[in-house]
């Protein structure tokens, strides 16, 4: 018996130490790809300006991006001294990273900073512009960022209440038998399916058969609820089933009807569980490229949309694209917009907390 419980103690302290290495390494693997993201990142958040004077020559003006060089030949009003936004080669040589820039135009750069007229200033463009093609140092984000969340809004308002009502009647209401029981495998395997079939599925139906505008938050909204639904729909159910069964047969005692039991005892016990599923389940969406590429979400949409209707694009096919141009400017800034959209998701799952934490301690009962 003493052999026995030794070689059980040892065992148990083998599993311990096998859970925490593989603990341990997760966040070496984790504060890794944090560290390499942010030092890729921190540059994009400042950005070169060179002080423009009434008797700059040519040359100076050709430190600065293609709009200011615009702005320059269009306005005519113009107040000088004025800091203006210097070009993407500039801003790289600022930075001490790769650049193209030809001897003399780094000569000249360097005296300028010498001098103090080229200096690195928060980038606000970063986040008050939308996308660039032709001038990197222009690009960002505003436009990426408010069509995710218009498709978020979609996404929520159309897979929580319908995964949360099936979940119930699924769970409560509906007969135990084959129909059921196959619709519920059916749910099960639609939740581990690979993302780009629910892009096809929206391509195919709502663009091809109701023809709804392409690339609009509308459609992108409806296929990341489509993928979102079988996660949520399973979420609940295993919500629904976590409530005491005693609390039930209590209910059915006092003579509740079956829906005033869902509704006064169930729900509420089971809405920590339920919102954390599913705020979990728009968190994985958020992040989603693949079914966004095949609706058309992935293409050069600089705009801001002023409906649902209207093209947008999202931030996780605004980081590919980034990230497959050949100007090193835009990898610092898509490993910045990876942040943005990490932020957003720390700020999802943190909600999920609260959320979760407020309703256990309303309903502690």
């Amino acid at each position: 018996m003493k052999i026995f419980l030794k070689q059980r103690k040892k065992s148990s302290k083998r599993f311990k130490l096998f859970c925490k290495t593989g603990l341990y390494i997760n966040m070496v693997f984790l504060i890794i790809f944090l560290g390499s993201i942010t030092y890729l990142a921190f540059p994009a958040f400042s950005q070169t300006y060179v002080l423009i004077k009434e008797d700059s020559n040519d040359s100076v003006k050709n430190l600065l991006s293609r709009t200011e060089r615009r702005v320059l030949r269009t306005e005519q009003n113009l107040t000088f001294p004025r800091w203006m936004l210097a070009n993407s080669e500039v801003d790289q040589f600022v930075k001490n990273k790769f650049n193209r820039l030809e001897e003399w135009d780094r000569y000249l750069v360097f005296r300028l900073m010498q001098e103090n007229e080229v200096k690195r200033k928060f980038n606000i463009s970063f986040f008050a512009n939308g996308d660039s093609k032709v001038a990197p140092e222009n690009s960002g984000i505003l436009a990426s960022v408010v069509g995710t969340l218009l498709c978020m809004i979609v996404c929520m308002v159309v897979a929580v209440p319908i995964g949360v009502a099936t979940a119930i009647y699924l769970e409560e209401f509906a007969k135990q038998n084959l129909l059921t029981h196959t619709i519920e495998v059916c749910i099960n395997n639609l939740a581990g399916i690979p993302s780009i079939i629910f892009g096809l599925l929206g391509l195919g139906l709502f663009i091809n058969f109701f023809g709804m505008p392409r690339s609009s938050a509308l459609v992108g909204g409806l296929t990341l609820a489509i993928m979102s639904l079988p996660i949520i729909i399973v979420s609940t159910k295993a919500a629904l089933k976590s409530v005491d069964v005693s609390m039930k047969n209590a209910a059915e005692a006092l003579g509740f009807t079956k829906w005033q039991m869902v509704k006064g005892i169930i729900l509420p016990l089971a809405m920590p569980m339920i919102l954390t599923g599913s705020i979990l389940a728009l968190a994985q969406a958020i992040g989603e490229t693949a079914p966004l590429m095949i609706i058309g979400m992935i293409a050069f949409i600089p705009d801001v949309a002023a409906s649902l209707s209207e093209p947008t694009t999202v931030l996780p096919a605004l980081i590919y694209n980034w990230a497959s141009m050949p100007e090193r400017a835009f990898l610092e800034r898509a490993a910045a917009g990876i942040l943005v959209l990490l932020a957003l998701l720390v700020v999802l799952n943190l909600s999920a907390i609260l959320l979760r934490k407020y309703f256990q301690g309303k309903h502690s009962w």
